[in-house]
């Protein structure tokens, strides 16, 4: 994108990749970062000027898990309103899941999603494909065609790949092809039916309940064949202490594994659920206390790779009902920031975690540009006050949906600005 050059005087730049935390001016021209001065000199003549004093300047957030339901179920969300919301929550790159209505199981599909994105003003559509044709588990679609088409990555998020041969030739050919291979790992036996995490919440509000071995046995599996085929491996949406102990082994055997949670995991537990709030229902879903705990401890340890927030739209249609018929879902794009800052806050991180956690990591596990502000580097940036405290209105969200576990939730710090290839594309 070209435009006028903008100069970003005074801001407090966190940027990890090039081990920077200071005060600086960024100078973008072009669609590129083509200026930074430590010193805050950048010259504002003919130049558009953006004063951040007291702002968080940081790489632009990137989500690699984000459900747009387009195509087939657009009243829930739409590219449109997905990549706002996502801007609104300061992402300037998503990567979008295959499990809509069709599934993105084939290259014209993966072209025609791209190609609309390009004229929408929001945040960058990056497009997953699916593992298997219809996402049935069983015949692998067209990796190579998919990989030329722009798909990044592919996953049959949503549905965990039961036979382990077929995950087998999955992680094979998806090295081959360099897509990252996503996991939803979750054992169908033991998850059916289920509506909430297995224990004494769930016999408190005599609600079938799924444990979390659900995962933890799928997690084992997939994490045994990545270590079989030599191939990359990424674990979605992990919740459980014991998921993690597993992740944490196997990475120290030098299994390329890389794993992912939500905010909701590391805000909320099954305790929550006791009056029966369905946008407070998700799948993997809150599991307990010690779970949340674990996962905590492996954002210090660096067990956890990165946040997703896992952006799920339903309509009222979906939530306003019974729990047991309500949709599996929440959304999460104009929250992750606020929260993950308020987490770091707490564990005693440092900003550089937040954006090593949102940006910078899943740049580097999807291998697409973004993380850093480096000259040259696509203007792709977020502009935050880590100050402004204000409560969550739902009701105000870009999204279509808004089935979020945090409404009313008083957020700690709000995104100002979000650049996308030197475009401002929302401003708070």
């Amino acid at each position: 994108m070209t435009g006028q050059p903008i100069v970003i005087k005074n801001g407090r730049l966190i940027d990890p990749a090039q081990k920077i935390d200071q005060q600086a001016d960024l100078l973008i021209q072009d669609g590129l970062v083509a200026g930074l001065d430590l010193a805050g000199n950048l010259g504002i003549e003919g130049r558009l000027v953006i004063e951040a004093d007291g702002l968080w300047i940081l790489p632009g957030l990137i989500d690699i898990h984000v459900h747009l339901r387009e195509p087939g179920h657009e009243y829930k969300e739409d590219l449109a309103s997905g990549l706002a919301a996502a801007a609104a929550g300061g992402f300037s790159s998503v990567l979008a899941m295959p499990n809509t209505s069709p599934p993105i199981d084939r290259a014209e599909l993966v072209t025609s999603l791209l190609s609309k994105a390009k004229g929408l003003k929001g945040a960058r559509l990056y497009q997953s494909a699916a593992m298997t044709r219809g996402l049935k588990g069983e015949e692998l679609t067209e990796y190579n065609d998919l990989k030329l088409a722009g798909a990044v990555a592919v996953t049959d998020d949503g549905k965990w790949v039961t036979d382990s041969a077929v995950m087998r030739r999955v992680l094979g050919y998806a090295s081959v092809c360099e897509l990252l291979p996503i996991s939803h790992a979750q054992e169908g036996c033991l998850s059916k039916d289920g509506q909430i995490h297995e224990g004494r919440v769930s016999t408190k509000l005599g609600l079938r309940g799924f444990p979390a071995e659900a995962e933890s046995i799928a997690v084992y599996r997939d994490l045994a064949l990545a270590r079989l085929t030599g191939s990359r491996l990424h674990v979605c949406h992990v919740s459980s202490a014991l998921s993690l102990e597993l992740i944490r082994q196997f990475k120290s055997m030098g299994v390329r594994v890389t794993c992912e949670t939500a905010p909701h995991y590391l805000f909320l537990t099954d305790e929550d659920l006791l009056g029966y709030d369905t946008d407070k229902k998700m799948n993997p879903p809150l599991r307990a206390a010690s779970d949340q705990k674990a996962l905590r401890a492996a954002i210090i340890d660096g067990t956890i790779d990165l946040i997703a927030t896992d952006h799920a739209p339903h309509s009222i249609l979906e939530k306003e009902c019974e729990f047991m018929e309500a949709s599996f879902g929440v959304i999460g794009l104009e929250t992750a920031l606020s929260l993950t800052h308020e987490l770091v806050e707490d564990l005693k991180l440092g900003p550089k975690k937040l954006v090593e956690l949102l940006s910078l990591n899943p740049a580097k596990i999807l291998g697409i540009p973004g993380g850093s502000l480096n000259i040259g580097a696509p203007a792709d940036l977020t502009i935050f006050d880590p100050l402004l405290t204000s409560p969550y209105d739902v009701q105000s969200s870009k999204s279509k949906s808004r089935n979020s576990p945090f409404k009313g939730r008083t957020l700690k710090g709000k995104v100002i600005k979000t650049i996308v290839g030197g475009e401002i594309v929302f401003e708070g």
